[in-house]
């Protein structure tokens, strides 16, 4: 297992220091917490190798514990592990879109490699 941290520092408003850059990610994100059985399914904005940012109307409080899962595009492999809410963004904020960053605490290597080539590979279209 590999532990990852995802660095976000604000030096004051509206500003801030990242550890790594985001990469756009539009893919369906299964989570559930500790209080939930069933999972919920929401949509991803963006991603890097130290977390992800889930969009939702609903998002949880700062420092919650979830299990997240999500597949590529062709489903062929699960990538699933267990984040940290880091940042809320509430819903009503017309200058953000709704949602909670999640940290990347808790993922096995298979399911970080992937993340780092997701990110590498669309990184690179975009350049």
């Amino acid at each position: 297992m590999v532990t990852r941290a995802m660095s976000e520092e604000a030096d004051g408003p509206g500003s801030e220091k990242r550890k790594h850059p985001r990469t756009p990610l539009n893919v369906l994100v299964q989570f559930r917490f500790d209080t939930f059985e069933d999972f919920l399914a929401e949509y991803s904005l963006n991603i890097s190798p130290g977390g992800i940012f889930i969009r939702t109307e609903e998002p949880r409080e700062q420092g919650a514990i979830i299990y997240i899962q999500f597949s590529l595009r062709d489903g062929s492999r699960l990538i699933e592990g267990m984040g940290r809410v880091v940042r809320v963004n509430p819903a009503g904020d017309a200058t953000k879109p709704s949602g909670m960053g999640i940290e990347f605490i808790n993922f096995d290597d298979e399911s970080m490699a992937l993340i780092a080539e997701i990110c590498a590979t669309r990184s690179a279209t975009r350049n």
